[in-house]
């Protein structure tokens, strides 16, 4: 493919409900200064992508992220980085179809969620079935809906900033002028919010995989480059309108800030059009997450982190790895089932947990690219950045109680995939190594 179908790609991907609903409770912890959580999270999500890109273009491979930490630290870094992208992105698939669900009853809440949720994981699986370029399609179709859905909302704000709409009651939209009104929670709810603003560009993962499809590997760092600068822009504008419109108490977690904010003008199609976008938002993104793992999980099995029976594809069939997207059903099944049996606290702890396992397969990129590249001055300095805007994602976690435990949850993953790694070691790999070193023993003998 061209960079610009990557880049268009990416945009799919990325979009979704991290950041139509995602915002909202962002919004609500740091007020308008949401917009420089948005800029510090595009700087690190953008370091983050032009660190992989240059791995890609220097040894272009599938297993992208996960064969790079195994080829900067060893076999324990590639299973540790592929299982805990995959469970991550198999939790936060359960949540998305939840959402979705939700969503779905705006028009029709008597039809039960399950009933949603299966409907729309149903419709993804199909949608991988057609194979990459099937998924090509949908996704570039899903992302200019989407983008015209967030253009649509900085029009018609403008429109009412400048009085060419009516408004129901209220106050007219004001600008923050001082420090408080800016960052009416202070210094505290500002690092909080920085998850929220991560959360809203995940899936650059997908887009290293993807990466190695480019007839041009060389120009992944510029796909990767347009599509953050594209996000960023409508992000940030999009964000600064909703802020300003309605007051911070308006905005709520069970509705997107852009309806929100539209809210207070006579616009009655505004919240079933958008409705309509967020849902083809989040199920864009569960999409991509649901093919981005069921590949990964053929390259895991490939590289014998996992049993060969998941790297079997169908040939009569466009390659279609349907072992890995069985599991990967399951997976999202089960997490289906967990989203709507757990209390609402316990399942978003979950998920949380899920978005920091993600943020950690960040930092082994940069980590990674440290070890592999020959990096100039300012490339490791911005890296560190990287690392720092990063680590301040993550332990802005601590600081709100109501998201604390996600923190937590997301520490017993890495041990138990980390406790999975040595039990690899110990029974698989070691015994391996030993058969190998026999023969290359006996080849010289």
């Amino acid at each position: 493919m061209q960079w610009w179908q990557l880049s268009l790609i990416g945009v799919g991907c990325t979009i979704g409900t991290g950041y139509f609903l995602g915002s909202t409770i962002g919004i609500k912890t740091t007020g308008p200064s949401i917009i420089f959580s948005f800029i510090l999270a595009s700087l690190g999500t953008y370091i983050v992508y032009r660190l992989l890109a240059k791995m890609t273009a220097a040894d272009p491979h599938e297993g992208s992220f996960c064969y790079y930490a195994n080829k900067a630290f060893g076999r324990w870094a590639g299973f540790s980085a592929g299982w805990n992208y995959w469970s991550s992105n198999i939790l936060i698939m359960g949540s998305q179809l939840t959402a979705l669900s939700i969503l779905s009853q705006f028009w029709f809440p008597k039809i039960p969620l399950w009933i949603f949720a299966s409907g729309f994981a149903i419709i993804s699986i199909i949608v991988v079935l057609f194979g990459t370029k099937g998924f090509d399609r949908v996704e570039n179709v899903l992302a200019v809906i989407k983008t015209a859905a967030i253009v649509m909302f900085i029009i018609l704000a403008i429109c009412g900033i400048f009085g060419w709409f009516g408004l129901k009651g209220g106050e007219p939209p004001s600008f923050p002028n001082t420090y408080k009104e800016l960052f009416p929670k202070g210094l505290k709810g500002f690092w909080t919010s920085l998850i929220y603003a991560f959360y809203a560009f995940g899936g650059i993962e997908v887009i290293g995989l993807m990466a190695m499809r480019l007839k041009k590997k060389e120009d992944a760092p510029k796909a990767g480059t347009i599509m953050l600068l594209c996000l960023t822009i409508i992000y940030v504008i999009s964000l600064g309108l909703a802020v300003t419109m309605v007051s911070l108490d308006a905005f709520s977690e069970k509705e997107s800030p852009f309806v929100t904010a539209m809210d207070s003008y006579h616009l009655g199609f505004f919240p079933h059009v958008f409705n309509g976008a967020i849902i083809i938002a989040g199920f864009s993104t569960m999409t991509a997450s649901l093919f981005g793992v069921t590949n990964l999980l053929v390259t895991i099995a490939d590289d014998g982190n996992a049993p060969l029976f998941f790297a079997n594809k169908i040939k009569n069939f466009k390659d279609l790895p349907l072992p890995a997207l069985g599991l990967a059903t399951l997976g999202l099944i089960g997490s289906i089932i967990t989203a709507l049996l757990l209390p609402g606290k316990i399942y978003e702890y979950i998920t949380t947990a899920a978005g920091l396992l993600i943020l950690y397969n960040w930092a082994f990129i940069v980590i990674s690219a440290f070890k592999i590249l020959k990096l100039k001055i300012m490339n490791k300095l911005t890296g560190w950045i990287g690392l720092l805007l990063i680590a301040a994602a993550v332990t802005g976690t601590l600081l709100e109680r109501e998201i604390r435990p996600g923190f937590f949850i997301s520490l017993l993953f890495v041990v138990l995939i980390g406790l999975a790694a040595i039990f690899m070691k110990k029974r698989v790999w070691n015994k391996e190594k030993s058969l190998s070193d026999r023969a290359r023993r006996s080849n010289l003998d």
